[in-house]
């Protein structure tokens, strides 16, 4: 049997104690490093995740109940509405749900959006004033038909800032927002081609019909706060009457405002 050489084992003993220092060195600047930023670390597929949902929920929430207008489903395909809800409601960013958003108010589940669309038959060129911000989602749909021009009222003023600013940074470009009342309309931009309100007041309100132009389309839902509203489409006639149908039973939050009471 050999012997061990004293030179070869002591120089072994050192090497070894070498590569322990230097790890302990490597572990404790990771430790004391700072974190990674969040873009670094998520999953590079999240993208086509969130992608791969929204197709799913067009597909499945949207078209297979009867959304046939191709640009309101290339928009619902295209509208990331997982950037228009608070982190915590992530998990359902693209179920058919409607989602809080604060301050007493919520995001429409997407089908009641695609349908709100539709029912206003857009055309190129055409302007559209919406009553009801919110998060903004509603507004982000109407801006991706092509050549419509949009503008949109939320009478919260903190909802009101962060929907302009989540506009500005998502590019929306012919999106106008103001804060205010959204009964009494937008009379200096008037009138408008079609006017879409997204929470329930209990009657028509006058100033929104007097916005809208002849042979334009109100969608909007009426009935009693707290229970369940009819959602309405009317077009304006050429006498300034207004010829209305029933589009069946929905759900929203109450009107508010001055202007309503």
């Amino acid at each position: 049997m050999a012997r061990a050489d004293p030179v070869q084992a002591l120089a072994g003993g050192i090497m070894s104690r070498i590569t322990l220092l230097l790890a302990l060195l490597i572990l404790i600047q990771a430790c004391s490093a700072p974190p990674a930023p969040l873009s670094a670390i998520s999953p590079p597929l999240e993208t086509d995740q969130m992608a791969k949902k929204r197709e799913q929920m067009v597909t499945d929430t949207i078209e297979a109940r009867g959304i046939t207008d191709g640009q309101v489903l290339t928009a619902m395909r295209t509208v990331p509405r997982h950037q228009f809800i608070p982190d915590d409601q992530l998990p359902w960013a693209y179920a058919d749900r409607p989602l809080p958003i604060g301050y007493g108010q919520t995001i429409s589940q997407p089908y009641i959006v695609a349908l709100m669309t539709e029912l206003l038959n857009l055309e190129s060129g055409e302007r559209v004033l919406e009553i009801g911000t919110g998060s903004a989602y509603q507004a982000a749909v109407l801006a991706e038909i092509p050549g419509i021009e949009v503008y949109t009222l939320e009478i919260v003023a903190e909802l009101s800032a962060e929907a302009c600013q989540r506009l500005i940074d998502l590019g929306y470009s012919r999106v106008h927002c103001r804060q205010g009342d959204g009964y009494t309309g937008w009379p200096d931009a008037g009138p408008f081609d079609a006017i879409i309100v997204t929470a329930a007041p209990d009657h028509v309100p006058q100033p929104l019909v007097d916005q809208l132009a002849v042979g334009g389309r109100m969608v909007i839902p009426i009935g009693p706060p707290g229970s369940y509203q009819t959602l309405w489409k009317f077009v304006r006639q050429t006498n300034g009457e207004l010829k209305a149908y029933n589009m069946g039973g929905v759900a929203f939050v109450p009107f508010t405002g001055e202007g309503v009471r």
